[in-house]
């Protein structure tokens, strides 16, 4: 179960969930940008995979309050996740920065003043 949700998706509901315990999945679905049902899904398989542990508010007014907490697990794959997530945003980045190179080389190739031509 938990091989279907994606990476991005783990680490940004960990990293929200661990500064926010007492979110409700409508403000997690509102934040990642994914379907109230797809939060459920998520948080289920992380609960299911031991990373999440739910308390239920007793004394709260909406008695469907809940809190989710990272537990030692939940902690330590926040911590693999984030890497995974890092190392793949900074192969992007060196990606990004190899194309904007090459797009300079080729505008000074052309003397730098070869722009967007319109022919009217």
């Amino acid at each position: 179960m938990i091989h279907d949700i994606p990476e991005e998706i783990r680490y940004r509901l960990l990293r929200y969930l661990e500064g926010h315990p007492e979110a409700t999945q409508r403000e997690l679905a509102r934040h990642l940008d994914i379907s109230i049902g797809k939060v459920n899904y998520c948080l289920r398989a992380l609960i299911e995979k031991g990373w999440l542990k739910v308390l239920n508010f007793r004394n709260a007014k909406n008695k469907l309050s809940y809190a989710y907490h990272l537990t030692p697990k939940g902690l330590d794959e926040k911590l693999n996740v984030t890497y995974a997530f890092l190392r793949r945003k900074m192969a992007e980045y060196d990606a990004v920065q190899a194309e904007i190179e090459r797009l300079t080389r080729e505008v000074a190739e052309f003397g730098g003043n070869a722009g967007p031509t319109t022919n009217v």
